[in-house]
Protein backbone atom coordinates (compact mmCIF):
# COMPACT_ATOMS: atom_id res chain seq x y z
CA UNK A 1 0.00 0.00 0.00
CA UNK A 2 1.34 3.39 -1.04
CA UNK A 3 2.11 5.93 1.67
CA UNK A 4 1.37 9.63 1.28
CA UNK A 5 5.08 10.54 1.40
CA UNK A 6 5.86 8.10 -1.42
CA UNK A 7 3.06 9.41 -3.61
CA UNK A 8 4.05 13.03 -3.08
CA UNK A 9 7.61 12.14 -4.11
CA UNK A 10 6.31 10.54 -7.29
CA UNK A 11 4.20 13.62 -8.04
CA UNK A 12 7.18 15.92 -7.61
CA UNK A 13 9.25 13.74 -9.96
CA UNK A 14 6.55 14.21 -12.62
CA UNK A 15 6.60 18.00 -12.14
CA UNK A 16 6.99 20.09 -15.30
CA UNK A 17 8.02 23.73 -14.61
CA UNK A 18 7.21 24.79 -18.18
CA UNK A 19 3.64 23.58 -17.82
CA UNK A 20 3.23 25.45 -14.53
CA UNK A 21 3.82 28.78 -16.29
CA UNK A 22 1.12 27.99 -18.84
CA UNK A 23 -1.40 26.94 -16.21
CA UNK A 24 -1.58 30.45 -14.79
CA UNK A 25 -3.20 31.62 -18.03
CA UNK A 26 -6.12 29.31 -17.31
CA UNK A 27 -6.77 30.60 -13.82
CA UNK A 28 -4.78 27.89 -12.03
CA UNK A 29 -2.63 29.01 -9.11
CA UNK A 30 0.99 28.22 -10.05
CA UNK A 31 2.16 28.27 -6.42
CA UNK A 32 0.19 25.08 -5.72
CA UNK A 33 0.69 23.35 -9.06
CA UNK A 34 3.29 20.89 -10.35
CA UNK A 35 2.41 21.00 -14.05
CA UNK A 36 1.55 17.30 -14.37
CA UNK A 37 -0.61 16.17 -17.30
CA UNK A 38 -3.91 14.32 -16.79
CA UNK A 39 -2.66 11.20 -18.66
CA UNK A 40 0.30 11.00 -16.26
CA UNK A 41 -2.03 11.36 -13.28
CA UNK A 42 -4.30 8.64 -14.64
CA UNK A 43 -1.36 6.30 -15.04
CA UNK A 44 -0.25 7.00 -11.48
CA UNK A 45 -3.80 6.46 -10.21
CA UNK A 46 -3.96 3.13 -12.03
CA UNK A 47 -0.73 2.00 -10.38
CA UNK A 48 -1.87 3.11 -6.92
CA UNK A 49 -5.35 1.62 -7.08
CA UNK A 50 -8.37 2.67 -5.02
CA UNK A 51 -7.51 3.97 -1.55
CA UNK A 52 -9.87 6.16 0.47
CA UNK A 53 -7.46 6.99 3.27
CA UNK A 54 -4.73 8.04 0.83
CA UNK A 55 -7.23 10.12 -1.14
CA UNK A 56 -8.11 12.10 1.99
CA UNK A 57 -4.42 12.66 2.72
CA UNK A 58 -3.72 13.81 -0.83
CA UNK A 59 -6.60 16.28 -0.60
CA UNK A 60 -5.22 17.76 2.61
CA UNK A 61 -1.86 18.42 0.90
CA UNK A 62 -3.59 21.24 -1.09
CA UNK A 63 -1.32 20.45 -4.08
CA UNK A 64 -3.24 21.00 -7.30
CA UNK A 65 -2.47 17.68 -8.96
CA UNK A 66 -2.65 15.76 -5.68
CA UNK A 67 -6.26 16.83 -5.38
CA UNK A 68 -7.06 15.68 -8.90
CA UNK A 69 -5.35 12.37 -8.09
CA UNK A 70 -7.40 12.11 -4.89
CA UNK A 71 -10.58 12.14 -6.95
CA UNK A 72 -9.19 9.40 -9.19
CA UNK A 73 -8.26 6.96 -6.41
CA UNK A 74 -10.97 7.52 -3.80
CA UNK A 75 -13.42 4.70 -3.07
CA UNK A 76 -16.95 5.77 -4.04
CA UNK A 77 -18.69 3.64 -1.41
CA UNK A 78 -16.73 5.40 1.33
CA UNK A 79 -17.44 8.96 0.17
CA UNK A 80 -19.92 10.82 2.40
CA UNK A 81 -22.02 13.90 1.78
CA UNK A 82 -19.94 15.67 4.40
CA UNK A 83 -16.75 14.91 2.46
CA UNK A 84 -18.30 16.15 -0.79
CA UNK A 85 -19.42 19.41 0.80
CA UNK A 86 -15.99 19.85 2.35
CA UNK A 87 -14.08 19.18 -0.84
CA UNK A 88 -16.01 21.62 -3.02
CA UNK A 89 -15.03 24.41 -0.63
CA UNK A 90 -11.45 23.65 -1.69
CA UNK A 91 -12.17 23.95 -5.40
CA UNK A 92 -10.10 26.87 -6.68
CA UNK A 93 -9.84 26.01 -10.38
CA UNK A 94 -12.07 24.65 -13.11
CA UNK A 95 -9.98 21.51 -13.70
CA UNK A 96 -9.94 20.29 -10.09
CA UNK A 97 -13.68 20.94 -9.95
CA UNK A 98 -14.45 19.11 -13.19
CA UNK A 99 -12.04 16.23 -12.67
CA UNK A 100 -13.31 15.43 -9.17
CA UNK A 101 -16.94 15.63 -10.35
CA UNK A 102 -16.24 13.40 -13.37
CA UNK A 103 -14.00 10.86 -11.67
CA UNK A 104 -15.70 10.55 -8.29
CA UNK A 105 -18.70 12.63 -7.30
CA UNK A 106 -20.98 11.65 -10.20
CA UNK A 107 -20.69 7.99 -9.13
CA UNK A 108 -21.96 8.59 -5.59
CA UNK A 109 -25.61 8.00 -4.59
CA UNK A 110 -25.82 11.67 -3.60
CA UNK A 111 -24.88 13.08 -7.02
CA UNK A 112 -28.31 14.22 -8.27
CA UNK A 113 -29.15 15.79 -4.91
CA UNK A 114 -25.82 17.60 -4.62
CA UNK A 115 -25.94 18.86 -8.20
CA UNK A 116 -29.08 20.88 -7.46
CA UNK A 117 -27.95 21.84 -3.95
CA UNK A 118 -24.58 23.23 -5.04
CA UNK A 119 -26.02 25.49 -7.75
CA UNK A 120 -27.36 27.63 -4.90
CA UNK A 121 -23.87 28.26 -3.51
CA UNK A 122 -22.36 31.75 -3.80
CA UNK A 123 -18.70 30.92 -4.42
CA UNK A 124 -17.83 30.61 -8.12
CA UNK A 125 -16.30 27.13 -8.14
CA UNK A 126 -18.75 25.73 -5.60
CA UNK A 127 -21.61 26.82 -7.85
CA UNK A 128 -19.75 25.52 -10.90
CA UNK A 129 -19.49 22.13 -9.19
CA UNK A 130 -23.27 21.80 -9.26
CA UNK A 131 -23.46 22.32 -13.00
CA UNK A 132 -20.31 20.30 -13.71
CA UNK A 133 -21.93 17.45 -11.81
CA UNK A 134 -25.09 17.79 -13.93
CA UNK A 135 -23.01 17.61 -17.10
CA UNK A 136 -21.06 14.59 -15.87
CA UNK A 137 -24.23 12.75 -14.83
CA UNK A 138 -25.78 13.39 -18.25
CA UNK A 139 -22.63 12.04 -19.82
CA UNK A 140 -21.90 9.04 -17.59
CA UNK A 141 -25.12 7.81 -15.97
CA UNK A 142 -26.69 5.64 -18.68
CA UNK A 143 -29.49 4.30 -16.45
CA UNK A 144 -31.04 7.50 -15.05
CA UNK A 145 -34.47 8.43 -16.40
CA UNK A 146 -35.30 11.70 -18.14
CA UNK A 147 -37.19 13.14 -15.18
CA UNK A 148 -33.99 13.27 -13.11
CA UNK A 149 -32.43 15.58 -15.69
CA UNK A 150 -35.57 17.65 -16.27
CA UNK A 151 -35.38 18.53 -12.56
CA UNK A 152 -32.08 20.29 -13.34
CA UNK A 153 -33.70 22.84 -15.68
CA UNK A 154 -35.00 25.26 -13.00
CA UNK A 155 -31.44 25.60 -11.63
CA UNK A 156 -30.06 26.10 -15.13
CA UNK A 157 -32.64 28.80 -15.85
CA UNK A 158 -32.16 30.53 -12.49
CA UNK A 159 -28.37 30.74 -12.71
CA UNK A 160 -28.15 31.58 -16.41
CA UNK A 161 -27.75 35.26 -15.53
CA UNK A 162 -24.57 34.67 -13.52
CA UNK A 163 -21.91 36.57 -15.47
CA UNK A 164 -18.92 34.83 -13.91
CA UNK A 165 -16.97 32.97 -16.57
CA UNK A 166 -16.61 29.62 -14.85
CA UNK A 167 -20.26 29.57 -13.83
CA UNK A 168 -21.80 30.51 -17.15
CA UNK A 169 -19.61 28.02 -19.03
CA UNK A 170 -20.68 25.25 -16.64
CA UNK A 171 -24.37 26.19 -16.99
CA UNK A 172 -23.94 25.98 -20.75
CA UNK A 173 -22.08 22.66 -20.46
CA UNK A 174 -24.85 21.12 -18.33
CA UNK A 175 -27.57 22.28 -20.72
CA UNK A 176 -25.76 20.91 -23.77
CA UNK A 177 -24.92 17.55 -22.19
CA UNK A 178 -28.50 17.00 -21.05
CA UNK A 179 -29.77 17.94 -24.50
CA UNK A 180 -27.47 15.43 -26.15
CA UNK A 181 -28.69 12.45 -24.09
CA UNK A 182 -31.67 11.50 -26.24
CA UNK A 183 -34.37 12.98 -28.48
CA UNK A 184 -36.83 13.73 -25.70
CA UNK A 185 -34.28 15.58 -23.58
CA UNK A 186 -33.02 17.34 -26.69
CA UNK A 187 -36.49 18.82 -27.21
CA UNK A 188 -36.77 19.83 -23.55
CA UNK A 189 -33.30 21.38 -23.51
CA UNK A 190 -34.09 23.39 -26.64
CA UNK A 191 -37.28 24.65 -24.98
CA UNK A 192 -35.48 25.83 -21.85
CA UNK A 193 -32.67 27.35 -23.93
CA UNK A 194 -35.27 29.32 -25.92
CA UNK A 195 -36.68 30.69 -22.65
CA UNK A 196 -33.22 31.59 -21.36
CA UNK A 197 -32.41 33.29 -24.67
CA UNK A 198 -35.09 35.91 -23.97
CA UNK A 199 -33.73 36.92 -20.58
CA UNK A 200 -32.25 40.37 -20.14
CA UNK A 201 -28.76 39.09 -19.55
CA UNK A 202 -25.65 38.91 -21.72
CA UNK A 203 -24.64 35.69 -20.00
CA UNK A 204 -28.07 34.07 -20.49
CA UNK A 205 -28.09 34.93 -24.19
CA UNK A 206 -24.59 33.52 -24.66
CA UNK A 207 -25.51 30.30 -22.83
CA UNK A 208 -28.69 29.87 -24.87
CA UNK A 209 -27.26 30.77 -28.28
CA UNK A 210 -24.27 28.49 -27.88
CA UNK A 211 -26.41 25.60 -26.63
CA UNK A 212 -29.04 26.00 -29.36
CA UNK A 213 -26.37 26.03 -32.04
CA UNK A 214 -25.14 22.60 -30.94
CA UNK A 215 -28.46 21.04 -29.92
CA UNK A 216 -30.04 21.90 -33.28
CA UNK A 217 -26.99 20.89 -35.30
CA UNK A 218 -27.16 18.14 -37.93
CA UNK A 219 -24.41 16.24 -36.12
CA UNK A 220 -26.39 16.01 -32.87
CA UNK A 221 -29.68 15.22 -34.61
CA UNK A 222 -28.00 12.47 -36.63
CA UNK A 223 -26.46 10.91 -33.52
CA UNK A 224 -29.70 11.10 -31.56
CA UNK A 225 -31.59 9.35 -34.36
CA UNK A 226 -29.71 6.19 -33.41
CA UNK A 227 -30.30 6.57 -29.66
CA UNK A 228 -33.39 4.90 -28.20
CA UNK A 229 -35.61 7.53 -26.52
CA UNK A 230 -35.59 7.22 -22.75
CA UNK A 231 -38.54 7.74 -20.42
Amino acid sequence: MEKIEEVLKKLKKLSNPKSIKGMARFGIRPDKALGISIPNLRELAKNIGKNHKLALQLWKSEIHEARILAGMIDEVDKVTQKQMDSWIKGFDSWDVCDQVCANLFDKTPYAFKKAIEWTKRKEEFEKRAGFALMACLAWHDKEANNNKFIKFFPSIKRESTDERNYVKKAVNWALRQIGKRNKNLNKEAIKIASVIQKRESKSARWIANDALRELRSDAVRKRLSTVRPAK
